[in-house]
């Protein structure tokens, strides 16, 4: 297994089938698998979430996930540190990582160079930035952004002032907008990876996320909201992920039950046209086709690593 690659990831639209992929791959290559979805950290979100489950793990290690309350922050920079540890950890036991998830910005992360600069600040642009805050308000700080980083700035809302802060926070340390530093770390690969997606006719997985979200809620996925909504958790980062939202919108009376399904269906399929929008434009995946089956598309990527074996993926 030495030349094999450091790591696999699976990735694709929700609904697409990567859970069953990946523990099968496991199953055959004494692998072990990691979350790579940025809600599945959070203990709680379950139904919402297509979480696995123990029964589904079928003996497999699985790594990252129901590691956070739903009240804590979780942010790409986290998560990037977290999981490349772990693969280095499995990779010591000479066992395969395997990387899985619908987060293309989190799997970007871990395989490239992204050098995140949230956690760094220059203290005295920071001050400045907090002072014109609390002088001219949030849209004053955001036209600053939006003059410094005007890609960041489209990206956010005015009133998210602490978003607004970080992104001004990367322009003073590094003197340069966000998407450039990325777009420069985006090409210097940090493991030696098989990068796999799943894809599939777009009708077909609209029609999986419809059937999955029917199935969510008819395995209590209102009463996740309600316990989540209960223990003071509305307005927690991990409570503003589609469908936990629109739900909870419902059970506070702000809109109907049956609308905030239809909500959620169309924002759910929204959100998969977008991760294939960005797994397309971001990163070198080898696509697989979804429709054709677990097995089928499992021989496919054994097919792809006994390649990397031969030394021809190099």
């Amino acid at each position: 297994m030495n030349r094999w690659p450091e790591v696999v990831a699976i990735v694709g639209p929700t609904a697409s089938g990567k859970t069953a992929l990946s523990v099968r791959l496991a199953e055959e290559t004494g692998g072990e698998v990691i979350n790579g979805d940025a809600l599945q950290v959070y203990r709680g979100l379950d139904i919402g979430t297509a979480k696995i489950t123990a029964e589904e793990m079928r003996g497999i290690p699985h790594h990252l996930f129901d590691i956070l309350d739903p009240s804590e922050s979780f942010s790409v920079f986290d998560y990037q540190q977290r999981v490349r540890e772990k693969i280095r950890e499995i990779s010591g036991r000479g066992r395969l990582p395997i990387l899985v998830g619908g987060t293309g910005l989190y799997v970007q992360a871990v395989l490239y160079d992204f050098r995140f600069t949230e956690s760094r600040t220059d203290p005295d642009f920071r001050r400045k930035m907090e002072m014109l805050l609390e002088r001219e308000g949030p849209e004053a700080l955001h036209r600053e952004l939006a003059r410094l980083d005007p890609e960041a700035a489209r990206a956010v809302h005015p009133n998210n002032t602490r978003r607004v802060l970080r992104a001004l926070d990367i322009v003073g340390v590094t003197g340069r907008p966000r998407a450039e530093l990325e777009d420069e770390g985006n090409q210097r690969p940090v493991f030696r990876h098989l990068l796999a997606g799943l894809d599939m006719d777009r009708e077909k997985l609209y029609e999986r996320i419809n059937e999955r979200f029917d199935l969510m809620m008819d395995s209590g996925f209102t009463g996740e909201v309600e316990r989540l909504a209960a223990a003071g958790l509305v307005d927690s980062q991990a409570m503003k992920a589609i469908g936990y939202r629109e739900i909870a919108a419902a059970l506070a009376g702000e809109t109907g039950m049956e609308e905030a399904v239809e909500l959620a269906k169309r924002n759910t399929r929204r959100y998969a046209k977008r991760q294939l929008t960005y797994f397309r434009n971001k990163l070198d995946v080898h696509w697989l086709d979804a429709g054709s089956g677990t097995e089928n598309n499992l021989t496919e990527i054994l097919k792809l690593l006994k390649e990397f074996d031969d030394g021809s993926r190099m």
